[in-house]
């Protein structure tokens, strides 16, 4: 990961792997690290006490689930329906913190994988001014899992096209700069496509551990 832009932020993606493993990335200089599912989220964050680091939330979440880590996370990448987005904002005003979110756009094939229509991103950033604790920082995406580069550069430039048309249109919304594009297998493609985080777990943390 040496080659990675300086302005780019590695998001260490420590899902399924041990807190020791954490700790070790920690000590080599490693300060953003990510999970996807609630218990484990909370319960690392309250394990470890890591100083100046952020914790980002990147898997489908529950709305039953939000207290397990809206309190913990500096960002929820994979805001993917209007429910949900409506119910962090209805905890945020409840509590009293305003969440930073990545609104997850739908460009991949397979149908299960969760997200907005461009349209829907469109509606929901015209009113933004009605979430009141709400931060919107950019947009999050996954690519088609193939071996298809092409098919993979077509999301990545579908997502990217669709970020600068936002940031362009939504001046107003100064946090949207964040475009949370590419995973161990296809980040070197992201950078060409302007992502400003990578989602990073195998080429660090080694295969998963479940």
């Amino acid at each position: 990961m040496k080659r990675l832009p300086s302005d780019v932020k590695l998001v260490a993606v420590s899902k399924y792997h041990p807190e020791e493993a954490i700790m070790e990335a920690y000590g080599c200089g490693q300060r953003c690290f990510a999970e996807s599912r609630p218990q484990e989220f909370q319960k690392k964050y309250q394990d470890l006490h890591l100083d100046g680091v952020e914790w980002h939330f990147i898997g489908h979440l529950q709305t039953n689930k939000l207290k397990m880590v809206l309190p913990y996370a500096d960002l929820v990448q994979s805001v993917d329906s209007l429910h949900l987005l409506q119910e962090i904002d209805k905890w945020g005003r409840t509590n009293g913190k305003t969440i930073k979110v990545l609104l997850e756009m739908h460009v991949a094939a397979e149908e299960t994988k969760q997200g907005f229509t461009e349209e829907e991103l469109l509606d929901i950033l015209f009113n933004a001014e009605k979430y009141k604790n709400i931060e919107f920082c950019g947009l999050m995406g996954m690519a088609t899992n193939t071996d298809n580069e092409e098919d993979i550069r077509a999301d990545f430039s579908r997502i990217s096209h669709w970020f600068s048309y936002l940031k362009d249109l939504f001046p107003e919304l100064v946090s949207f700069r964040e475009l949370s594009i590419g995973m161990s297998g296809d980040w070197p493609i992201a950078l060409e496509y302007g992502a400003t985080m990578v989602r990073v777990g195998t080429s660090i943390f080694g295969e998963r551990q479940y």
